[in-house]
């Protein structure tokens, strides 16, 4: 319902702008801009879906050998004590745990094409166990809230892009993006725990969300001691390694409990083509909305009265120019990271808005992609409090990049 009313003020809002640049501005391109957008926004609807129709084939394919031979029963066993407090409408030890954890591990190490199918799965896994069928439970907002609020271990793609950019030091923000994307996190899970009534003050969770913040301070630890060429290499390598030693591990598994693994394979691969077709029409329904209130400039607006308030009352605008990066990040990941290349050509890599446009960009994910593509391939319409909770653990993503940038490079 809420991604329904966020879809008409996409439209509504973007009309009134254009109508006002038309009439007011004598802006003709207005209108012909936010028309080619509605069509190039489908197209790359379909393009994304008919890309993503390989590697959901390839993943959960991967992950049907695995579930035949027993790896994600394993797993979902090992995780049962944290799982059942995170996500109690989960019968403890179901297999959907396991896939949970692929996907949420997959997401860390910026495996984004291996964090995708395995996150289908575990949704086509819950609405298994759901018994409304078009509205989304509460462990369906949980594990869609842990992915939009980002956390990753190894942003890669943005070192690359500031190297790109030519930074002096492209891993400057890493250690900074690592903090802001834990926060993201931390606040989303409070967030929706605190929705769902969820007690997280007992030992299991203290100990879980202790050990955690203990790892990501040694993962920030050492690689703060590497230098950038050697950070990315370790950085890509440990992704790809560990990438491969699942598929491997997986297939082994499979032929330790004697099942065919190929027919498992294909099994598995037929669900993923379906579950791409099933995708389109939302992916084509929320890009669109995106583009065309982008086209519209209403975006361009937005940013400068939020230029104008933040002067207004008396505090330090510097941030702004990195804004549209934040803003743009719900809704749109190659949206978002256009803004972030355009701030770092516009300022300068090493300006403090090209560095906060890319904490902006690794702090938090995709919100409206993400609820779009997950809750599509299952048919949910009733997405209840996902919405809220996402952009809210968004929001607090963005509050900390801010304050951390601030303490880096201000």
């Amino acid at each position: 319902m809420v991604l329904n009313y966020i879809w008409i003020a996409f439209f509504l809002v973007a009309f009134v702008i254009a109508l006002v640049k038309l009439v007011f501005m004598g802006d003709l391109e207005v209108f012909p801009a936010m028309m080619d957008s509605t069509f190039a926004q489908s197209k790359t609807a379909f393009e994304i879906s008919l890309g993503l129709t390989g590697v959901l084939s390839l993943w959960l394919g991967v992950m049907k050998i695995g579930e035949k031979g027993g790896l994600v029963n394993a797993l979902a066993r090992w995780l049962s004590p944290v799982f059942t407090r995170l996500f109690p409408d989960i019968p403890k030890g179901h297999p959907v745990t396991g896939s949970i954890f692929m996907n949420l591990s997959a997401n860390m190490l910026g495996l984004d094409n291996a964090a995708t199918p395995m996150g289908l799965k575990a949704m086509e896994e819950m609405q298994e166990l759901n018994k409304q069928k078009d509205t989304a439970t509460n462990s369906m907002i949980m594990f869609l809230v842990l992915n939009t609020s980002g956390l990753t271990l190894i942003p890669v793609s943005i070192l690359v892009y500031r190297a790109q950019m030519g930074a002096a030091q492209p891993t400057d923000v890493f250690v900074p993006i690592l903090l802001a994307t834990f926060f993201s996190t931390l606040a989303g899970i409070i967030i929706t725990s605190f929705y769902q009534r969820i007690n997280l003050i007992n030992r299991t969770m203290l100990l879980t969300l202790g050990g955690v913040c203990t790892v990501v301070a040694a993962v920030i630890w050492g690689f703060s001691r590497l230098d950038s060429v050697v950070m990315n290499q370790v950085s890509v390598s440990v992704a790809n390694i560990l990438l491969m030693t699942i598929i491997v591990g997986f297939i082994l598994a499979g032929v330790r409990k004697k099942v065919n693994v190929y027919d498992a394979f294909i099994e598995g691969a037929k669900e993923g083509f379906q579950t791409a077709v099933r995708i389109i029409p939302y992916l084509v329904a929320i890009l669109v909305g995106i583009g065309v209130f982008r086209a519209s400039g209403a975006m361009d607006w937005l940013i400068d009265g939020i230029r104008w308030l933040v002067a207004a009352l008396g505090f330090d605008t510097d941030f702004v120019g990195a804004l549209p990066t934040a803003l743009m990040k719900p809704l749109s990941g190659s949206g978002a990271r256009g803004m972030m290349v355009d701030a770092m050509t516009t300022y300068g890599a090493d300006s403090f808005i090209g560095r906060l446009s890319c904490i902006f960009q690794g702090s938090t994910d995709t919100t409206f992609y993400i609820l779009a593509v997950y809750f599509g391939s299952v048919g949910i319409r009733y997405t209840r409090h996902a919405v809220t909770c996402g952009l809210l653990a968004d929001l607090a993503g963005i509050i900390a990049a801010i304050f951390i940038a601030a303490m880096f490079f201000g």
